[in-house]
């Protein structure tokens, strides 16, 4: 069962609903698909693990906003003709807002800088150096 359709669409909420609104909704759906009380049921389990992964994204304000402005796309890797693929806008909006609004993971108090965060080494090859996959130690 392919479930590619909008998050919003299969979560039944409009885009302009409030996190309660997306809670109560996430909640009477999975209860209604979940494997347990559908045993056996291949549908409901793939339509259960989609409305979590639509939860997973919507619940989240920065993943909202990304997935807001480029859809499923946002999260997907890119790839195509053998090319390296792109790992997504996910990860460069946690960098990007982790790092200006404090790293977002952690409490109140603790801080939450990671070990190693603050390390750096520049290292100059040549073109024909990164070409033939040059090792260098640091």
């Amino acid at each position: 069962m392919s479930l590619d359709i909008d998050y919003y669409e299969l979560l039944e909420v409009e885009r302009t609903c409030d996190d309660k609104a997306l809670k109560t909704s996430y909640r009477r759906l999975a209860m209604q698909y979940h494997p347990d009380r559908n045993p056996g049921d291949h549908d409901a389990e793939a339509r259960f693990k989609a409305i979590s992964e639509a939860y997973d994204c919507l619940k989240d304000p920065q993943k909202r906003a990304a997935y807001d402005r480029f859809g499923k796309a946002a999260f997907q890797g890119g790839g195509g003709g053998g090319g390296q693929g792109f790992e997504g806008f996910s990860d460069i909006f946690e960098n990007i807002f982790g790092e200006f609004m404090g790293g977002g993971r952690g409490g109140g108090g603790r801080n939450s800088v990671r070990r190693g965060a603050d390390l750096r080494y520049d290292l100059e090859i040549s073109f024909e150096e990164a070409y033939a996959g040059k090792q260098a130690s640091v």
